[in-house]
Order: C-alpha cells, then structure tokens, then sequence
C-alpha cells in the first residue's frame, strides 16, 4: 500500500474511531459519569507485532482501559497527520507532533490486519488503575494530547511505560535484566534486517551515539521489548512479591516475526551495489592510469553523490533534534567538500589546484579512516567500506596521474 495512502487511512480511522466513541457515550472530552466513576477498570497493554510498512518494522504498543458502564479505549500515541503543514521536514528536524488517540475497542485492529497481538492485563490495584484512566483521560483531551516525538526515547512504547511506572510509583517495581548487553544499532538491525537500504540510510546518518551500550529501561523503546520485560516485571505491595502482569492473552494470533517483507534481493543490497561502484572504478582507474588522464564524469557524479549525502548529514547533525546524529564519524568520508570535487572535476584547467588539494586531503583522511574504522566507536555499515575504497581510489589516481 502507498505510503502516504496507508498513513491518510490510520489518520481517518482515528478520527472516525474518535467520533464514535463520543457518539456511544463517552463525551468528548472522557469526562466519566457518576454512574460508572466506582465501577472497576482494567488496564492492559497491548502489543502489536511488526508491519510491513517500513514506519511499522519495530511494531506498536497501545494501552487499553475497560470499565463497565464506560466503555472499552485503547490509547494510542502512534497517532500522527502527514498531512500536517511541513510534517516531513519537522519530522526531519525533530519537531513532529503525534498524538494521544482513544480508540474503541471495535476499530482497535483497523489498519493492524493480520499482525500478532498480544494482550497484557495488569496487576493494578483500584487506585493505581484510576490513576493511569485519568491520566489518559486528560492526556487526551484535545489541549494536551500532542507530544513531540523521538524514535528511541519519546515514541509509542515509552509513553505507556512511562504511565505504568507511574501509576505503580507506590510499589516497588523491577524489571528482569536480560542476559545480554545491546545497543539501540543492534536492536534496530535486528528487526530492519529484511530492509536493507532502510538500515544503509539508519547507518549513515546516526552517529555514536547509537552504539552505546543500553540499560534495559532504554531497550523497551521496540514494543516487544516491553511486552517481555513486563512479563517479567514484579512489584512489591505490602511486603509481598507479585507478578506486574496478572494475565496474557494472545489476541490475534500469528507469526512473531510479524508481517516483514522477504530480504532485499543480493544483487540490488546497499553491498552489491557498493561493490558494482567500486569494480566499474577499478576498471575506469587502471585505463586513466595507463592513458594518464583523469575520466571526468565518473568522478563528478561519485562526488556529487557524496556531497548531497554529506549536507544532509550535516544538515541533520546541526539543525535536527533528533538523538544519536552527533558525534557521527561518517563525516570523514561523506561530507559536503565533495560537491567541490564534482564541480571542479567538470572544469580541470580552472581548478587544478583545487582538485588536487582536495585529492590530497582526502587520501589522506580516507586511508586513516579505513584503517581506524575498527578502533571508533561508531560501528559502520559493511557496505561503506566498498565505497570508501572507491574514494580513495579515485584520489590516489588523480594524485599519481598529475605527478606523472
């Protein structure tokens, strides 16, 4: 399904969902009635599995709070209008808006059709459990509901866990630690492992940052993630050790991997196609070498590619919010004084000394960074390697041929 398609339907059944709710009794701003106000609640987090969409490969997490007399909600702050005036680039910028939604409970699956989805309910006590209903309740009312998004810590996952600490604060929550260290680059790989060009892109402009090693807290911005960790969470409660969630149920059941496409293809990855670039330089630079000549074109479209990658890093690194984008050491090798090399390519006689200034430079920074690459502390995409050699190649020739 389209993109743009697939996210104006989420943002329709929303609305929709929301106008229902109001048209079966709740009003519109979830004010509760006197007659169900002491009536028991139930609050559960549901988790659904990976999409197919490439926005949905992480899945999604929902809370859902039933009360009889008042209906049955699932809150959702996944919600978000790509419509909205200038939604790209502030989501680019970190500045998008999503939004708190209530769904009914009817209209919860809409648009998640044939993703597993798993059920959590709760250990709240009566007092716990109205805290986190009133919580939602306000959170969304139309004057609070927006909240700025943040992919690793202020997303669709967080925000539920975050409320459950909450309502808890009372009891002594802790979470069973995993027996492994990770990173947030190896969890995200882990589930982009079948969208190969989306991770190329995640590699290339998210710095360091992402390499650091995590708490467990940090982990459950994946869905799955805190659907195990509240599995496996317990809380004290007048001396007593319990269970956080007291019952799960598999809702709609299916595979655990979720609804991913099938790998990307071999011969069209981010690998394949670095080693194309670097075998068609091999061939072009062994002839220059031998007729002593520099073949223009191939090194004004190489670097003109680098140089739009590398403003749009640096675009990123000084204007976005966005977390983990600096430090980010694919800048020694993608960066925006490549555009010069591709303007000056087209027009040697006039910029000779700048070409060779660049060239020079550029050798230089490249060859240490292949040969450090393994002592930073940002890990690289396999594919970057294949590229970076063909950077370095590409000025080693310039070098030698206008020596010679």
């Amino acid at each position: 399904m389209n993109k743009h398609l697939h996210t104006w339907l989420i943002t329709a059944i929303t609305v929709i969902a929301s106008l229902c709710a109001t048209a079966q009794g709740a009003p519109r701003q979830l004010e509760q009635s006197p007659d169900t106000a002491y009536s028991p609640i139930t609050i559960s987090l549901v988790t659904f599995y990976p999409g197919d969409e490439p926005f949905s490969i992480y899945g999604h997490t929902e809370l859902r709070v039933q009360q009889a007399g008042a209906g049955d909600l699932y809150y959702n702050y996944g919600v978000f209008d790509f419509n909205a005036p200038g939604f790209v680039f502030r989501f680019v910028t970190g500045d998008a808006l999503y939004y708190c939604v209530p769904i009914p409970a009817q209209y919860a699956t809409m648009g998640m059709e044939g993703r597993r989805m798993v059920e959590q309910q709760l250990n709240l006590t009566q007092e716990q459990a109205r805290r986190v209903d009133a919580f939602l309740r306000n959170n969304a009312k139309t004057e609070n509901r927006t909240y700025q998004y943040r992919y690793l810590t202020n997303n669709c996952s967080t925000k539920p866990r975050d409320i459950i600490e909450m309502a808890v604060s009372t009891d002594s929550l802790s979470y069973a630690r995993p027996a492994e260290s990770t990173t947030y680059r190896k969890m995200m790989t882990h589930y982009g492992k079948n969208y190969a060009w989306q991770q190329f892109g995640i590699d290339l402009v998210l710095g360091s940052e992402l390499d650091k090693p995590l708490d467990y807290r940090r982990q459950m911005f994946v869905p799955m993630v805190l659907m195990q960790a509240l599995e496996g969470a317990t809380i004290k409660r007048n001396g007593h050790t319990m269970p956080l969630v007291s019952q799960t149920q598999v809702m709609v059941d299916g595979d655990e991997q979720g609804l991913v496409l099938p790998p990307t293809p071999w011969w069209c990855s981010p690998m394949a196609v670095a080693l194309l670039i670097l075998a068609i330089a091999v061939c072009i630079t062994i002839k220059d070498l031998k007729q002593r000549r520099v073949t223009r074109w191939l090194d004004a479209t190489f670097y003109c590619i680098l140089g739009i990658a590398g403003c749009v890093i640096a675009f990123l690194v000084t204007c976005s919010q966005h977390e983990a984008l600096w430090p980010n050491y694919n800048l020694l090798w993608v960066h925006p004084l490549a555009l010069i090399a591709a303007i000056a390519s087209l027009m040697p006689r006039k910029a000779g000394k700048v070409l060779t200034c660049f060239h020079s430079v550029n050798a230089a920074v490249i060859a240490y960074t292949l040969g450090a690459w393994y002592f930073m502390p940002q890990v690289a995409n396999a594919a970057f390697f294949p590229l970076m050699a063909t950077s370095l190649l590409r000025s080693a020739s310039f070098i030698i041929i206008k020596k010679k």
